[in-house]
């Protein structure tokens, strides 16, 4: 016969501990406009977008044009649209952007031209369907956004 004696004196510290961890997730944001949930939303997106391109790039799916036209034209779309929600005074939890951000708005609009300039051209070399000229113009998105993040995104918060 099975007895449920040693799982009913644990249950009390379970709920508890469940309780405890329910408490634990990212904090709403409740700042007007959002501007943090906004970014990091369409960041998100755009790192959804990107991958695929990436698997396929690299050979580790199979390259469809159609698949990769449709992401480079979406990337191309989203390339534009978290900057505006990098206003004064978004810094706070769980934003990972640095102070740098506003510290050095010039040098961040150039990444941010650098990156849109890089999907572009992408997106261009996209509609050639010729894989080796894509790779490289994968190569050059990916790259600003290294290079955006080195300098503008800090650690992650938990």
């Amino acid at each position: 016969m099975i007895t449920f004696k040693p799982y009913l004196r644990a249950a009390p510290l379970l709920i508890g501990a469940s309780l405890m961890l329910a408490g634990c997730g990212p904090k709403e944001d409740t700042h007007p406009g959002q501007p943090v949930t906004h970014r990091r939303a369409l960041l998100q997106e755009t790192l959804r977008t990107f991958e695929p391109m990436g698997i396929m790039a690299r050979g580790k799916k199979p390259y469809v044009q159609e698949t990769f036209l449709a992401d480079a034209a979406k990337l191309q779309t989203l390339s534009t649209q978290p900057w505006v929600y990098f206003t004064p005074g978004s810094t706070y939890a769980p934003s990972r952007a640095k102070p740098a951000v506003w510290q050095q708005p010039a040098q961040f609009k150039q990444a941010q031209t650098k990156y849109i300039d890089a999907v572009a051209q992408l997106d261009a070399v996209a509609k050639t369907g010729n894989l080796d000229a894509i790779r490289p113009a994968y190569e050059a998105v990916s790259e600003s956004c290294a290079a955006c993040h080195k300098a503008f995104r800090g650690p992650a918060v938990l």
